[in-house]
């Protein structure tokens, strides 16, 4: 396949880039400034993009098979996600491209309740709630759209940098949870969850969930 990722230097979009390079489709790894071009693997092809830039989206997703959305904004700038799913929205509804966005997991259910989210339920921090929120509103504007075909990946509620099993279990819109309670997968498994998606698409225009 050919695949764009956008915020291919990221914590989670690095990881993406390398699964799929790995499995050896062809990938166009997307950063906004090409000082961070070193960061990206040689066999990646490097280039300068913004998500949030519908021109942009529409130019490095023409004639690609699957667009990744995976950028992050900083502490402060969390407005930047939602500007940025609006913007690859816009630009891939001129290509026709499909888009996989990593989300949040904020706007998922908890077990056992009656429906409380994840970002209403007893204990969220309060310094995850900027992010959280901006993820609920990146879905929202999803849920939204008319055109593209699209599907949003909630992490479990514990995302961290780990290693790479090749195993998870899928959800839907609950939070999935294991014996113990926890909810947790490594940022290499969500990229082996994602690319599975990608070659073998099961979710258009859905939310679906991955943990261990």
């Amino acid at each position: 396949m050919r695949i764009t990722v956008f915020g291919a230097a990221g914590n989670v979009g690095s990881r993406v880039v390398a699964e799929a390079l790995s499995r050896g489709h062809h990938v166009t790894a997307v950063v906004r400034d090409a000082a961070r071009f070193p960061e990206l693997p040689a066999a990646a092809e490097a280039r300068t993009g913004d998500a949030s830039n519908p021109d942009d989206v529409a130019r490095l997703s023409a004639g690609q098979d699957l667009v990744i959305g995976a950028t992050r904004p900083a502490p402060g700038s969390e407005r930047q996600l939602v500007a940025a799913t609006e913007g690859l929205l816009a630009g891939l509804a001129r290509t026709g491209v499909r888009l996989l966005l990593v989300g949040g997991a904020g706007s998922l259910t908890l077990p056992g309740t009656e429906g409380t989210t994840v970002i209403d339920g007893p204990g969220f921090p309060a310094d995850w709630r900027p992010i959280a929120l901006a993820c609920n509103d990146q879905l929202a504007a999803c849920r939204a759209d008319q055109e593209v075909d699209w599907a949003y990946l909630s992490p479990a509620a514990l995302l961290e940098p780990g290693e790479r099993t090749g195993r998870y279990r899928l959800g839907k819109d609950e939070l999935l949870v294991d014996a113990e309670g926890v909810s947790a997968i490594s940022m290499e498994d969500l990229s082996v969850a994602l690319l599975d998606e990608a070659e073998r698409p099961a979710h258009h225009r859905a939310r679906f969930t991955v943990a261990y």
